[in-house]
């Protein structure tokens, strides 16, 4: 836990320059117009130092820290960072108790968790009566999505504000501030305008990855007297690979996977190419996307085209055997194979319907009929009888009753008329039309 830590400035020249050059009001902040523009919430909160507790939810470099300690200049009140990472109950309880302390004083403590996510329950239940109370207000920042990873309690009684990725534009901004910034370069940094702007998309709307990017271009250039030359040249060296947000346990897993699915339901396979791409890259299991390519070739495709799931399959065996790099090829071709299949969910929905009845009439006895009789009880007890045996029927079929007497007449799986699927359409229709015939 620390106190005032925000406005320590002592050893600001071994900082990188992400912290050298941090904005320190509102005016100076870059992007997050959404919430800091003129009249926005956000912004008429900070200035008018009336904070409820909150959480600023977002991605990597987009400001969250900075709007905290831009909060913390600005309040009248007690601020104190806490470290989600090193703090345990007691040290909970010990601020709580300071805090406590400040408001019958007539103070107020803001007090600041940096990845609150990384709480457990216990300890954010030990926040909880102190926020209730009102002896804090709390500030949280948060990379994951705290509907998730935040007691529903807590989340509650505090204000989310859902923080954007930079713009391209908002970091060219922020590029050029940190270069007039007396506490950015001590010496004079030349860079044209297509450098900035290749550094600015290359940090992928994290300001940080910018910045870095940025100080690591000027100590690696070329120097004369106090001036400084950052050429494209010595950034492609920097930039050769570009880093991209993906937490194979997060929420952005889960939001990759499910635009992949949807992609190639809705017939995208372009779309649905990128989207394995982008998981390929951030280095998703090959093995778990061609676990999710079997699932979607029968709850997407079925029987419309009975060749899907065999190309699913394949695709995942062809996995296991060479693994990544080199299974990047199947998976693509599997991807665009099942986003231009035709398209049926009416195995998936006969599932669905079939499991509802199952859950509401559990334990319907097996008809008589369709049970077998190994023993001389059994068959005393009418296993078996009225058994009917297909093949020796002309047809292949007969009248016989195979559904429980409570559901009879209930339908689960009803074709379409996609691919292969009217083949099905037709010979249901045939079998239903038989079985009337021959009952009546």
């Amino acid at each position: 836990m620390r106190q005032e830590s925000l406005f320590a400035g002592n050893q600001q020249a071994n900082q990188p320059l992400a912290s050298r050059v941090r904005p320190k009001t509102l005016s100076e902040f870059a992007g997050q117009q959404q919430l800091l523009g003129k009249g926005k919430v956000l912004r008429e909160i900070i200035e008018s130092d009336q904070l409820p507790s909150i959480i600023f939810w977002g991605p990597p470099g987009v400001g969250k820290t900075t709007l905290a300690e831009i909060i913390a200049r600005k309040t009248q009140a007690k601020f104190v960072t806490f470290s989600a990472v090193t703090s345990g109950i007691k040290d909970i309880r010990n601020l709580m108790k300071d805090a406590e302390a400040n408001r019958d004083m007539g103070g107020k403590t803001i007090v600041f968790v940096d990845e609150i996510h990384r709480f457990n329950k216990a300890q954010q239940d030990a926040f909880l009566p102190f926020v209730e109370r009102g002896s804090i207000t709390l500030i949280g920042a948060t990379t994951e999505n705290p509907s998730f990873e935040i007691n529903s309690a807590l989340l509650s009684r505090c204000k989310v504000f859902v923080l954007h990725p930079l713009t391209t534009d908002d970091i060219i901004q922020l590029i050029h501030n940190a270069l007039k910034n007396p506490d950015g370069f001590k010496q004079t940094i030349e860079i044209d305008d297509e450098a900035i702007h290749q550094i600015a998309e290359f940090a992928n709307g994290d300001a940080r990855v910018a910045l870095n990017t940025l100080e690591m271009a000027v100590n690696n250039s070329p120097k004369a007297g106090d001036k400084t030359k950052v050429s494209t040249d010595d950034l492609h060296q920097l930039m050769a690979t570009k880093s991209f947000l993906y937490d194979k346990n997060g929420e952005e897993h889960y939001n990759l996977i499910s635009a992949l699915h949807k992609s190639m339901r809705n017939s995208d396979a372009d779309a649905a190419t990128y989207w394995l791409s982008r998981m390929l890259s951030g280095g998703e299991d090959p093995l778990y996307i061609a676990r999710r390519l079997v699932r979607f070739a029968s709850e997407d495709i079925g029987l419309a085209d009975t060749n899907a799931l065999n190309v699913a399959i394949n695709v995942f065996q062809a996995c296991q055997f060479i693994g990544m790099p080199e299974c990047n090829v199947h998976l693509t071709e599997a991807v665009i194979y099942l986003s231009l299949a035709p398209k049926s969910n009416a195995v998936y929905k006969a599932t669905l319907k079939a499991e509802a009845d199952v859950k509401h009439s559990i334990n319907e006895p097996v008809p008589l009929q369709l049970r077998n009789a190994p023993t001389k009880l059994m068959s005393e007890l009418g296993y078996g009888k009225g058994y009917q045996y297909a093949h020796e029927s002309k047809a292949k079929l007969t009248t016989m009753q195979t559904m429980p007497d409570s559901l009879i007449g209930q339908v689960y799986y009803e074709p379409t008329e996609q691919g292969n699927e009217s083949r099905f359409k037709k010979r249901l229709a045939q079998i239903k039309q038989w079985e009337q015939m021959h009952r009546e």
